[in-house]
């Protein structure tokens, strides 16, 4: 084999070696104990009153004072944000799905389907 061949090889074995390392993880849906581990990560001061988990397991809202706290599925990791109470309990619920407007999110990121948000909040 000449040297060009082996350093093809070579050149393509490390393209696929730096393809596979971008694969996403599967990230396993949310549960409440798990969603609460996270968020204390990110607000370890805060005292959760209320917890929203989505149907789907891609995101939690917690109550924390006068405080939200939303915690989503971004790629193979979670994101945790917080907002204004206000901010979250006015939100608008278009097609089952809490519409909340957050700096620095993708929209679609922030329309989560909460079970039992709208018998809890009226």
């Amino acid at each position: 084999m000449s040297q060009l061949a082996v350093s093809g090889v070579a050149v393509l074995v490390i393209v696929a070696l730096a393809a596979a390392a971008r694969l996403s993880r599967p990230t396993p849906p949310l549960d409440e104990a798990t969603a609460r581990a996270l968020l204390a990560e990110d607000y370890p001061d805060a005292r959760i009153d209320r917890f929203w988990l989505a149907v789907d397991g891609a995101a939690a809202l917690a109550r924390s004072g006068d405080h939200a706290l939303y915690l989503f599925r971004l790629g193979d990791s979670w994101v945790a944000r917080d907002l204004a109470w206000t901010v979250a309990v006015s939100a608008p619920v278009r097609g089952g799905r809490l519409h909340l407007r957050l700096s620095g999110v993708s929209p679609r990121l922030a329309r989560p389907a909460l079970a039992g948000w709208v018998a809890e909040t009226a």
